[in-house]
């Protein structure tokens, strides 16, 4: 999934000074963006949070009503620096990217790219698509060690999953209650898709040590007496050992978190980076042809790269 912005700007994040030590309740609603054709919800980063843990982007959109429409629809474009997690409640997506990779997935099915040193992909629904189209499109920003690992594509199936009266789990990356995915991860984190039943409450252990946040993707939830409808997030701090999410009606809730990201990253349009040199030195690379390969599958022109902002980036934090 791209960041189709035709004037993004630089955004510094991470280190601790910012972070939440102890437990927090803040709500963050999602500014409304174009995909392509296609309307999201961008929760982050935003003007008050721009990490939970490693989760550095998140992207709600639908549910949309694409029967008479092609859908999703984005061309070839870059990424490098992070890990793409593709998340469907509805609908169908087709990945394929500059390493050979050509894959649909399916509603509670992960699609997770590596992007390392440098990749490109395409994403688009395919012919004959379900008439909706509902999903949640993330980021987790690679540590410095790892990022320039070698790019690579995962398709996960099957995943683990946690069930009790009126409520399902499924573990996306990371760790729930002994249920582990079987997504790669690269710093300690957990993503986890939770269907509650209306008038239910749900109970699930938590990391201490992590900072968390909840993503409503459908229905309305409760959460220590704050009501959250969807497209909006609940930012939640460290410190806490349990969430209890109690459904007003049949509800989805993504739950994220992570160890809060020490060191700082660059993010500009589908980069993550270290500096305001190496976004220059990605954008010129892309822009020219070389670096990123080429997504053989795909008919049609890549994405091209918008203009770099006027200056080097100001320095920042977790906080805006």
């Amino acid at each position: 999934m791209s960041n189709l912005e035709t004037a993004p700007r630089e955004t510094v994040c991470g280190g601790l000074g910012d972070t939440a030590a102890t437990p927090v309740l803040e709500t963050y609603a999602g500014r409304e963006v174009m995909l392509g054709n296609t309307p999201v919800r961008r929760i982050l980063p935003n003007l008050g949070r721009r990490l939970v843990g490693a989760w550095c982007f998140v992207d709600h959109y639908g549910p949309d009503d694409i029967e008479s429409e092609p859908g999703m629809a984005v061309p070839p474009h870059p990424h490098t620096g992070l890990q793409t997690v593709s998340w469907l409640l509805e609908g169908e997506i087709r990945h394929r990217d500059s390493i050979g990779s050509d894959q649909q997935f399916c509603p509670g099915e992960l699609g997770l790219m590596t992007s390392g040193r440098a990749i490109s992909h395409a994403e688009h629904s395919p012919a004959g698509h379900s008439p909706l189209l509902h999903g949640v499109q993330l980021w987790v920003a690679l540590p410095d060690r790892d990022r320039f690992t070698a790019p690579s594509w995962e398709h996960h199936a099957e995943l683990p999953a946690l069930s009790g009266r009126g409520h399902h789990t499924t573990v996306i990356l990371g760790e729930v209650d002994g249920a582990r995915s079987p997504g790669t991860t690269f710093s300690p984190l957990v993503g986890a898709d939770l269907a509650v039943g209306s008038g239910v409450t749900a109970r699930l252990p938590l990391e201490r040590d992590f900072e968390h946040a909840v993503l409503v993707m459908s229905g309305v939830v409760v959460f220590d007496g704050v009501q959250v409808g969807p497209g909006s997030m609940l930012y939640l701090g460290c410190g806490r050992t349990e969430l209890a999410v109690h459904g007003e009606v049949e509800s989805r809730v993504m739950l994220l978190g992570g160890e809060p990201f020490e060191e700082q990253i660059v993010m500009w349009w589908n980069f993550v980076a270290r500096s305001h040199e190496e976004i220059v030195a990605a954008r010129t690379e892309y822009s020219s042809g070389t670096g990123f390969g080429v997504v053989n599958a795909y008919d049609g022109p890549q994405l091209p790269a918008p203009a770099l902002p006027p200056g080097a980036l100001k320095p920042g934090g977790r906080t805006r």
